[in-house]
């Protein structure tokens, strides 16, 4: 697993496992949210299994579950939501921490400058650069 920082509140991971959520509590992360459809993986790795290993430590646990079609304003707006009600570090995950990236980024937008925002996923090693119009058409409304 690997835990890749946006933000000193925000972080996000490829799919993680049950096997995980130790290493989480040890990095002091006290949210998780799964971004990832269950339809994409085996039982193992689905929402329920995740949740109940994260939840049986102690940490909160959320689902939202993204593709193309559902990162719409609502969505965006719930994941914001579910950040700012975390009592501390949160953990997005999915596939690839793509989508937990582009949906932070399409949060932000509003407040942080664009390049403020690619610079920081870049740095986690994501590659927004193509959602720039979009982060500019955002930014400042």
């Amino acid at each position: 697993m690997q835990i890749r920082p946006l933000s000193p509140r925000y972080n996000v991971s490829p799919q993680i496992t049950v096997e995980d959520v130790p290493a989480l509590v040890e990095a002091g992360i006290t949210t998780v949210i799964c971004n990832r459809p269950d339809a994409e993986v085996p039982p193992p790795f689905q929402a329920d299994a995740i949740g109940a290993a994260v939840q049986a430590a102690g940490l909160r646990f959320e689902v939202l579950p993204l593709t193309h079609q559902t990162m719409t304003p609502q969505n965006v707006m719930r994941q914001a939501e579910m950040v700012a009600a975390s009592d501390g570090p949160v953990l997005a995950y999915c596939a690839s921490g793509t989508r937990c990236s582009v949906i932070w980024a399409l949060g932000r937008a509003a407040e942080m400058a664009p390049d403020d925002i690619l610079r920081a996923t870049a740095e986690a090693g994501y590659d927004l650069g193509g959602l720039r119009p979009t982060l500019e058409a955002l930014h400042g409304r």
